[in-house]
């Protein structure tokens, strides 16, 4: 099992057939994941093209993210949470952060991304929306957004196969200024572990 230090981000590479369990350690943790088709950096995992091939907001277990370009990337291949995840929030950013009032940098999973990348020689990329794993944004009956703390519990994961072969980043989001990362607003360490074909 590796770690993704809190506030910190990390990528690896998947060849096709091999998965990556992404674990919330303490319950609280929110994940943003992105996926880069590894021969081709300008096809990604795609939050909204996943929305409309799939009908609903996260795929069924055995249902696939989808790409830019339509195809697909990634399997939901096991869910041990409560499946409460977030497809439609864009990854913080430091203009977010400035935006809440932070005077000062403040870590944020845009540049973990980029930070991520680079860790493994890829040159910086455009930051697509994530799949914010754990991460509860319930939709109020004003369709207005909420952003709660998540619901799941210690220890549960997410296990996403590849399709093709793909960088997969992952990113313990740094927030601390909303309950995005529970109530006590305290980032924490998550883990990872990439399973065999």
């Amino acid at each position: 099992m590796q770690t993704i230090p809190a506030k910190h981000g990390v990528a690896v590479r998947l060849e096709p057939g091999q998965a990556i369990a992404v674990v919330n350690t303490h319950g609280t943790q929110v994940v943003d994941t992105w996926a880069f088709v590894a021969d081709d950096l300008t096809e990604v995992m795609s939050m909204e093209h996943s929305r409309v091939e799939n009908g609903r907001m996260i795929p069924p277990i055995g249902g696939d993210f989808f790409t830019n370009r339509r195809a697909p990337i990634l399997t939901l291949e096991a869910d041990e949470s409560p499946g409460i995840h977030d497809t439609l929030m864009a990854a913080c950013d430091r203009r977010r952060y400035e935006r809440l009032g932070c005077t000062t940098y403040h870590r944020n999973c845009a540049d973990n991304l980029a930070e991520a990348l680079a860790a493994l020689g890829v040159p910086p990329q455009p930051t697509p929306s994530p799949l914010n794993l754990f991460m509860n944004i319930p939709i109020h009956a004003d369709r207005s957004l909420g952003q709660g703390a998540p619901v799941g519990h210690p220890g549960e994961r997410v296990v996403l196969r590849a399709k093709r072969a793909c960088i997969v980043a992952l990113s313990a989001c740094p927030q601390d200024m909303t309950p995005i990362n529970g109530e006590n607003r305290m980032p924490t360490d998550a883990h990872y572990e990439i399973l065999p074909g």
